[in-house]
């Protein structure tokens, strides 16, 4: 079972190119919550994820409602800035989902009160705003990969 990678209302191309490219790599599932602030045909998204769009498993969801009631009692991580829990601490299954927040916003204020308890951040000088969002996405599934021993890349 491959894990998922959520981006709820990604606003900049290149970095959901970047990671549609780190999706293609480790399998994992890439769904993408509207509205987008770009157009699927970006140059630049599809330069950024170069020739892996065929090794690819995206799907659209028209709104975070949307998403969850596809995906419900799913085993799913908000990664947020204003967590308690780093992302290492908490124990990912082979189908977990790696939620994350528009560049400029984060994820809704109702969604992290609502289920704080599935809250993780990557620990970083808390002077400073935040990581790259593609950067994130790669520091958090490649230690899902790890715990799960990379069984999902053989």
């Amino acid at each position: 079972m491959p894990l998922h990678i959520v981006l709820f209302e990604p606003e900049i191309p290149q970095n959901t190119g970047n990671i549609s490219r780190t999706c293609a790599v480790t399998g994992a599932v890439l769904h993408l919550i509207k509205p987008l602030g770009f157009s699927v045909d970006d140059h630049h998204l599809k330069r950024a994820g170069l020739d892996y769009w065929h090794s690819l498993d995206i799907r659209y969801h028209e709104s975070l409602e949307d998403f969850f009631s596809k995906y419900q009692g799913v085993d799913f991580y908000l990664s947020t800035t204003k967590a308690q829990q780093f992302y290492t601490e908490v124990a990912y299954s082979e189908d977990s989902f790696l939620i994350f927040g528009k560049e400029t916003a984060g994820l809704p204020k109702t969604l992290l009160n609502k289920y704080h308890d599935r809250c993780i951040r990557i620990p970083m000088r808390r002077s400073l705003r935040s990581l790259n969002l593609s950067n994130s996405v790669a520091i958090v599934l490649y230690e899902a990969l790890r715990q799960l021993n990379f069984s999902t890349l053989f």
